[in-house]
């Protein structure tokens, strides 16, 4: 009785119903299981490429990851519109130019392609990336790795703890750029 009284109060408070947003609830604990008590059980992402074939004028400017409650999020800011990008599971990735093998922790890795460089008409760089690899830590997301910008494309791979659901998609701004954006859930919901 004691258990079907939390989770009844559990889903009222995630639903919004009893004035809380769900951001202020902690992971409850189920019969099996400890997992955020919100509504993740509705990514029906999948794991498979996620591709736009779009060639277009546009230069990297900025990556950034962050962690939200039912996913991690990987954000790659360009300077204009029309981005095109293949994201996809691999088993390994190399670096750009010296095709190095590079090794990232984790039990998965994401290959993210990006249709546009990381310089300028001049060569110059767009985007000054610091190491080649970071360590995140997050709850998806443990190492990213920038590989490398040549003939129009970037490379950059996420090593994540599992092979998770992911979703792909853009938003447009500010001003004239765009991003692309890419979660990674914590779970398969």
């Amino acid at each position: 009785m004691r258990h079907s009284k939390i989770l009844i109060a559990t889903t009222l408070l995630a639903s919004g119903m009893l004035g809380l947003a769900p951001a202020a609830i902690a992971a409850t604990p189920t019969a099996n299981t400890v997992k955020p008590a919100i509504a993740c059980e509705t990514v029906y992402w999948g794991s498979t490429p996620k591709i736009k074939n779009v060639h277009a004028a546009n230069t990297l400017h900025n990556i950034r990851s962050g962690r939200h409650t039912c996913f991690d999020r990987l954000v790659i800011d360009m300077n204009a519109k029309n981005l095109g990008y293949s994201v996809k599971y691999v088993d390994k990735v190399y670096q750009v130019g010296s095709g190095q093998r590079v090794h990232l922790s984790g039990g998965a890795i994401l290959a993210v392609t990006v249709n546009a460089p990381a310089y300028d008409a001049n060569g110059n760089p767009t985007y000054l990336h610091g190491p080649m690899v970071r360590t995140l830590n997050y709850s998806t997301f443990k190492q990213q790795a920038f590989l490398g910008s040549f003939e129009g494309q970037t490379e950059i791979a996420m090593s994540t703890r599992a092979r998770l659901p992911m979703r792909v998609f853009t938003l447009d701004g500010p001003g004239q750029g765009s991003r692309l954006v890419i979660d990674v859930a914590h779970y398969w919901y």
